[in-house]
C-alpha cells in the first residue's frame, strides 16, 4: 500500500511539474490593437505597445483603400475600402515611432500619421 501511495504521489508530482513547465515556456497571445483609417486620419491616432509582447495591428478603411507603413517594424499593411487588413510583429525596442498611410489618399495623404509609443 505504500508503495502505491507513493507512486501517486510520484506521478502527480509529474504531472504539476510538465503542466508549470509548459506555462512558463507557453507563446503569450498577441494583444489586438483595432485601427480605422479614413480621409486623412488614423484612429486612434497613437497607440502604446509593450517591448518584447506580440502585437497584431488590424487597419480597417472607411472610405477610400489605404495602407499603414511601419517602417520601424520593417511592416507595411493595406486595406481595401470597406475591408480590414492585419499585421503582427513584436517591438525589439522601445521609443516613440511614426507610421504613416502608405496608399495615396488624396490631398492630406501626407499628414495621415499614427504615433506608436513602444515602453518597457
Amino acid at each position: 500500500m505504500q508503495l502505491k501511495s507513493t507512486s501517486l504521489i510520484l506521478i502527480a508530482t509529474l504531472f504539476a511539474v510538465a503542466g508549470a513547465w509548459r506555462l512558463s515556456h507557453a507563446q503569450q497571445a498577441p494583444n489586438k490593437v483595432e485601427i480605422v483609417a479614413h480621409r486623412f486620419e488614423f484612429s486612434p491616432s497613437e497607440i502604446t505597445l509593450k517591448k518584447g509582447e506580440p502585437v497584431i495591428l488590424v487597419l480597417t478603411a472607411k472610405d477610400v483603400t489605404h495602407g499603414l507603413k511601419l517602417d520601424a517594424f520593417n511592416q507595411v499593411v493595406k486595406a481595401n475600402k470597406g475591408q480590414s487588413s492585419q499585421v503582427e510583429f513584436t517591438p525589439a525596442e522601445t521609443g516613440t515611432f511614426v507610421a504613416q498611410c502608405a496608399v495615396f489618399c488624396g490631398a492630406g495623404h501626407g499628414s495621415m500619421k499614427l504615433t506608436i509609443h513602444v515602453t518597457e
